[in-house]
């Protein structure tokens, strides 16, 4: 057990993301949040203001302050392993936005730094402890689709400069849609089958270079380090397989689609982006329904119903609980290790093993609640 009372809460980083996290944790009472940082101290001092958070500055003050337990760590993915591991540095528990590094050694060497500290690393996405892939999943633990067997995922659109002011990061090394959204699939999908243990994957660009379009930047050209879209095939440790496709390059838009087979019917999950959605079941159709629309049977919501910043707060209660925390480092980092042999898979044309691998995730408590005082 450590400490009673709220969680103090600070974050390094304060960009388009901050509010989402700030609009919620706000709204939590086992989270006092007590101060924002930014190397923009400017815009820091802005979403104080907006938010009513009593102190801001730069992140040194953030990691200064002795009332953050936990730092929400927000900045690009580029420096999420060193930002991370300045706050376990500082004695506090850290919150990574996805991925948790962008490579294997500062990702392993963030963990082994926070094992020896006794602190604690949790990362995004939790929106798959949302109601809408946990209701999925308690669907599954019932036997609802009998045996899951496959997956079918997509994430496809015209890309992230359409609205970002500033996304040529999101092209970049860390991030193209394998980095930057698929840890919204692939930790969903280990969340239902269990450990990744090899991938396969090709890969291309539509453009060498894109064109901010707009914000400030505006009209800025800037180059595509990574691949623009890119078909993965995935097996998993219980036996599941899934194929995935991850693009920036579609004028088509087909977002959210998770779909998981079993041996009696195919489940729909929500978007893994959100939190809540529609959870459909279909069986499998006579012959003469082969053609036709399929019969849908809707599974009914359970749970809370929170937005980003959720797994904050189970870090939090896990803090005060000596427990680990649902969305952990340990599950963050494997899906990591995932996404990289993917990325290298498309270099090398050849099926890549996965190295690492972690429990399974535990289904959230059906009666937690997000709004309840409980520390």
């Amino acid at each position: 057990m450590s400490g009673t009372g709220p969680v103090g809460v600070g974050f390094i980083g304060t960009g388009m993301i901050s509010d989402t996290y700030l609009e919620n944790l706000t709204t939590f009472p086992d989270i006092q949040v007590v101060i924002l940082g930014d190397l923009d101290q400017q815009r820091a001092r802005q979403q104080a203001e907006k938010y009513r958070i009593p102190k801001s500055g730069s992140p040194d003050d953030v990691l200064a302050h002795p009332d953050v337990e936990i730092i929400v760590n927000l900045t690009i993915p580029a420096v999420h392993a060193q930002v991370s591991s300045d706050a376990i540095s500082a004695g506090k528990h850290v919150w990574s936005e996805k991925p948790i590094s962008i490579d294997r050694h500062s990702g392993a060497t963030l963990l082994e730094q926070a094992r020896t500290a006794g602190l604690l690393v949790g990362t995004a996405p939790d929106t798959v402890l949302g109601q809408g892939v946990q209701t999925a999943r308690r669907a599954i633990a019932r036997g609802d689709i009998g045996e899951p067997l496959s997956a079918q995922t997509a994430m496809q659109y015209a890309g992230p400069d359409l609205f970002h002011p500033n996304p040529q990061f999101l092209f970049a090394a860390g991030a193209g849609p394998v980095l930057d959204v698929g840890p919204y699939y692939f930790t969903t999908l280990v969340h239902i089958f269990g450990p990744c243990i090899s991938v396969a994957a090709v890969g291309s660009k539509a453009h060498a270079t894109r064109t901010v379009q707009v914000g400030d930047k505006a009209g800025t050209n800037f180059a595509v380090e990574m691949p623009s879209h890119v078909s993965a095939i995935a097996q998993f440790a219980g036996g599941g397989v899934s194929q995935s496709v991850l693009s920036f390059d579609s004028p088509l838009t087909k977002l959210g689609l998770v779909e998981i087979t079993g041996t009696e019917g195919t489940l729909i999950v929500p978007d893994p982006n959100y939190f809540t959605g529609e959870v459909k079941i279909t069986r499998a159709p006579k012959f003469e329904a082969l053609t036709s629309e399929p019969d849908w049977e809707i599974v009914p919501l359970t749970g809370a119903l929170a937005g980003r910043g959720t797994g904050v707060l189970d870090m939090a209660r896990s803090i005060r609980a000596g427990t680990q925390p649902l969305a952990s480092g340990a599950l963050g980092y494997h899906v990591l290790d995932t996404l990289l042999a993917i990325n290298e898979a498309v270099d090398t044309r050849q099926m890549v093993e996965i190295s690492s691998a972690v429990d399974p995730v535990p289904l959230v408590a059906p009666e937690w609640d997000p709004y309840a005082a409980t520390l």
